[in-house]
């Protein structure tokens, strides 16, 4: 289900604003801002920036404002002579107590709002760009505004962004300014106020409005930026020696290799003016931060490298929340702000523990936890489930950090007298609770966001206990390693790092461990494996890419598309452009693929999860009204906004730019479409019906044969759940409602109770699909005017598609009496197979199947038996080395089973220490090996899993087991024989130089 369609924007009045507004409290969301990492300029520096800095903030936008003009533009101020003070003077004209986040938040929203800036909410930290992994920067959801991609809806804008980076997650607790999750304030100008207007307001808020002393400000720019150093110093009042050019490195802003580019200016604090402005260095995190980044776009890099100065010059700015709240709030660090040290102060609490008065390191485990906990709660809440893969791995991750942190400090139980509860939602709900003015709809998934921690918590543990049994087994082999060479026992840097990201052990705890048993560890070589994975990470999630490809040339002149496929099927239009391959031409003729601009259209393009449309276009005679040209047309898609680009290939005659033509949409197809759209609707309400308001859309599929619905919850479904639904949704079907779309203002809609697709944008006048007292969504998509049109519904398959995320396919409309009639047609030919009637076929076929097994049972045990006689006359093969009994042989085409008895025969036969090593190959180009050591062989350090792995890698297979007895296989039985010798060789070998 989709976002509608923005409709036209309402201008505002331009007249003067007070200076501080009282934003209505639906406006008062806000951002997080990446204040980890040693390159600050979140906007989309593609090299690290060797200093601390912000990033940028951003949001979309709904409509217009007044222009930069007539908001009015602060005067010069003049700066105070520097004076000697003390890092903790008093700063700001209220007390420090008087500084909580929220308020800060809302004097810098208020403040840009009373100068025209429009509002606007945080976005998603679940981005709607496919280039980036998570939220990383404010400025992300204007990406398409400032790439001249979708057209600005208001010409300047202010939001709080909540952000997310883990490329520094190592130094998150260590230093006093690295996050996880951070708050990101921002204001952007898409083509109205530039660098004179960004810098005075910038620095009117700063003194004031948050009352910071002028003497403590530090400013850079870039070096060859002298309009910026210009207004600094002669219209602000900045001394020139607190004014630092810093290179392109620092202060030079690009999108990547080519694109939108600028200067950036930057605002520092400092902390200890005492030291005077001799040989400063911004990049002293001891003395400065850096809080506010201003960025200039007002280039374009060619592919040249040359610069050119772009039509639309524009501002993207960051200002950190939790900085500013470190500076106003005169503590020593981010963590211990009023927005992460609540949380701080409930784990320690829950560990016995005194923040106060505890040590170092308890502190930086504190601040790990604190700064994680906001970090999960918001990503779960965004709809990010842990999982294994992509964007649910880092929640997994952060996840297992904290509760590894919080085992390693003491806390144990839930907090509440459970000592084998999970801790993290106690924790959880402190964060939960902080973030009302953040992101509203966090309280509203309270129950699954402390669902889903718990079962990941409690799930973590038990692979925490699995990964001490493996770092037994590592000492174990460490120190027979050892032994057997004569050299010290020392746990591998690859081992030690697989424990800690695998299995979640602190390497603490893992050299902890490992010393008490006498072996070293090897930190050199764990260091190089997360240096690798650091490299990794920040290779692929922390670059936001503006680069403008061909397609805004061709289609920058092409107007949006008039979108008529709610009322009606077929339109006359006018062909406004053509693609081919590409690249834009004036006449398509007959058997070329094409991708067609009208300037009105019935067709819908895919959006929502709903498929585009298709049906064909026709070209008629302007005189004798033959038709000259058809095409068919496949698929619709939008681009650059609103443009719809029509696909499909010419089947007769040609198609030239600027002529009229009549588009059909293919109505059997649409109204499948519309079936299976609306019963997703009805789909997505029988579920919160059945199994929990909680749970919510994860993403779907709308096709004009199916509909695919993704949804979050944590267990597979049952059949009498599936059956409830199924019948819910049917009844709904069967009761003939009608549906009821209007448009409507975006809060009013949500305030009726409309759902709200996770991920989409949405913009002030939102369209609202309705059946009444059943669903109400937020939906651009087509849907049946009345219930009846659906016909039937029936569920084909839930199964889970990752950790957390679960996948209903299902038919209705059209499809669903297909479907229904193949499956009785289906039936019909089992009964007459079978010779049973429909209501006999369960019986019969559980008869068939239980003879099945019976006799699968017998000749297995038959081909055991076999085996095992096949084994007796091996014993008197055996040869003898150094007193051990061995025997290699290969055994034809004996199974699995029966040569896993062979062995265990062999091994008991003969006496110990004895060696048997099998293989066979039983078909179907499949390899089967066994070992099994007797207790002599495994004391002399040989052991049956590691050898059995080698010899199965010459035979195209793996696999290993315990030290007395182990499996494998392989997909090369060519190779056995050679295999079969070097495992002779080998267990030979072995045995000699542990005997010698």
């Amino acid at each position: 289900m989709e976002a509608a369609a923005l409709l036209s924007p309402t201008a505002t009045s331009r007249s003067p604003l007070p200076l501080l507004s009282t934003a209505p409290a639906a406006h008062r969301l806000h951002v997080l801002l990446p204040l980890s990492g040693r390159r600050r300029r979140l906007c989309l520096r593609s090299s690290p920036r060797p200093r601390g800095s912000l990033g940028c903030a951003g949001d979309s936008v709904v409509r217009s404002m007044g222009s930069s003009r007539e908001r009015g533009v602060l005067v010069k101020t003049s700066s105070s002579s520097a004076s000697v003070e003390s890092a903790t003077q008093e700063v700001g004209a209220a007390s420090s107590g008087e500084w909580s986040g929220d308020a800060i938040r809302r004097r810098f929203l208020d403040f840009y709002a009373a100068r025209g800036h429009k509002i606007l909410p945080s976005s998603s930290l679940v981005p709607d760009d496919p280039t980036v992994f998570l939220t990383i920067a404010g400025m992300l959801q204007f990406k398409p505004i400032f790439l001249g991609k979708e057209p600005r809806r208001v010409p300047c804008a202010t939001t709080s962004q909540k952000c997310i980076r883990t490329n520094d997650i190592e130094n998150v607790g260590r230093t006093s300014r690295h996050q996880t999750f951070f708050e990101m304030l921002g204001n952007f100008s898409f083509g109205d106020y530039f660098k004179k207007e960004a810098i005075t307001w910038a620095w009117e808020l700063t003194t004031k409005e948050f009352g910071l002393p002028p003497e403590r400000l530090w400013i850079s720019v870039f070096q060859d930026d002298d309009e910026a150093f210009s207004i600094w110093h002669n219209e602000v009042g900045v001394p020139k020696e607190r004014i630092k050019r810093l290179g392109e490195d620092d202060n030079f802003w690009t999108s990547g290799a080519t694109g939108p580019c600028g200067p950036c200016s930057e605002i520092y604090y400092d902390f200890y003016p005492e030291r005077g402005s001799s040989d400063a260095d911004l990049g002293d995190d001891s003395r400065f931060i850096e809080f506010y980044n201003l960025v200039f776009m007002q280039y374009n890099k060619k592919d040249d490298g040359s610069l050119e100065p772009l039509k639309q010059k524009n501002i993207d700015t960051g200002m950190g929340l939790e900085r500013m709240a470190r500076i106003l709030q005169k503590v020593p660090n981010n963590y211990e702000t009023d927005l992460i040290f609540p949380i701080i102060e409930k784990a320690a609490s829950m560990a016995l523990v005194s923040y106060t008065t505890a040590d170092d390191a308890m502190k930086t485990n504190l601040k790990i936890i604190g700064d994680h906990m906001r970090a999960v709660v918001y990503l779960i809440s965004d709809g990010v489930i842990p999982s294994n893969i992509g964007r649910g791995y880092v929640v997994r991750r952060l996840i297992r950090r904290v509760v590894r942190t919080g085992r390693l400090i003491g806390i144990r139980g839930d907090g509440h007298g459970n000592s084998e509860g999970a801790f993290l939602p106690s924790l959880a709900e402190v964060a939960i609770s902080l973030s009302t003015e953040i992101d509203p709809d966090v309280e509203s998934r309270r129950k699954s966001i402390l669902g889903e921690l718990q079962r990941e918590e409690l799930r973590f543990v038990q692979t925490l206990e699995r990964g001490e049994k493996l770092l037994d087994e590592l000492l174990d082999e460490a120190l027979s390693s050892a032994g057997n060479n004569g050299g010290k026992p020392c746990l591998s840097g690859k081992d030690v790092f697989l424990l800690y990201d695998t299995y979640g052990f602190p390497v603490e705890i893992t050299a902890e461990i490992a010393g008490e048993r006498g072996v070293i560890v090897d930190m050199k070589g764990f260091d190089m494996e997360m240096e690798n994975q650091r490299k990794q990470s920040q290779a692929a999630h922390n670059v936001v890419k503006l680069s403008v490809g061909n397609e805004t040339e061709i289609v920058k002149s092409i107007p949006d598309t008039e979108f008529l496929g709610y009322d009606s099927l077929s339109a006359t239009a006018v062909v406004k452009g053509l693609l081919v391959n590409g690249n834009s031409v004036n006449v398509v003729s007959e058997g070329s693929d094409v991708e067609i601009f009208l300037d009105r259209t019935p067709f819908y393009a895919e959006s929502g999860g709903q498929v585009g449309d298709n049906g064909f276009l026709y070209v008629y005679g302007e005189e004798d009204a033959k038709q000259k040209a058809v095409v068919e047309i496949n698929d619709v898609q939008k681009s650059l906004g609103n443009i719809f680009v029509h696909k499909g290939t010419i089947k007769q005659g040609s198609v030239e730019v600027g002529k009229e033509i009549d588009a059909a949409v293919d109505a059997k197809l649409r109204q499948g479409a519309k079936a299976h759209h609306t019963a997703t609707h009805l789909l997505q309400s029988a579920l919160k019906s059945v199994i929990g308001s909680e749970t919510s859309q994860a993403g779907s599929l709308v096709a004009f044969d199916r509909l695919r619905f993704d949804f979050n919850f944590h267990r597979p479904l049952s059949e009498e759940e599936l059956m409830k639904i199924e019948s819910l949704v049917n009844q709904w079907v069967s009761s003939a409602t009608h549906l009821e779309t209007k448009v409507m203002d975006l809060q009013d809609a949500k305030n009726a109770g409309a759902i709200a697709m996770f991920g989409e944008k949405y913009g002030e006048q939102v369209r609202v699909v309705e059946v009444p007292g059943v669903s109400m969504e937020l939906c651009g998509g087509t849907h049946v005017s009345n219930t009846a049109e659906i016909r039937g519904f029936k569920i084909i398959s839930e199964q889970g598609i990752a950790s957390g995320v679960r996948r209903i396919e299902a038919v209705a409309g059209d499809a669903f009496v297909e479907y229904v009639c193949a499956r009785d047609n289906y039936m019909r030919r089992l009964c007459s197979s079978l010779k049973v009637k429909a209501e006999d076929v369960n019986g019969r076929v559980e008869t068939i199947l239980e003879e099945l097994r019976t006799t699968r049972n017998e000749v297995s045990s038959l081909r055991s038996k076999i085996a095992v006689l096949k084994a007796a006359s091996l014993a008197n093969k055996a040869t003898t080395i150094d007193n051990t009994r061995v025997v290699v042989e290969n055994m034809g085409d004996v199974d699995a089973d029966g040569l896993k008895s062979a062995a265990e025969y062999l091994v008991d036969t003969l006496e110990d220490p004895a060696a048997v090593i099998l293989g066979s190959s039983p078909g179907d180009g499949k390899v089967s090996l066994v070992a099994a050591f007797s207790p002599g062989v495994v004391k002399m350090g040989i052991q049956a899993g590691k050898f059995v792995g080698g010899i199965a890698k010459l035979c195209g297979g793996g696999g290993g087991g315990k030290p007395n007895f182990a499996q494998a296989g392989g997909r090369k039985p060519e190779n056995l024989p050679g295999a079969l010798e070097k495992a002779r060789d080998e267990i030979v070998a072995a045995i000699s130089s542990k005997s010698s």
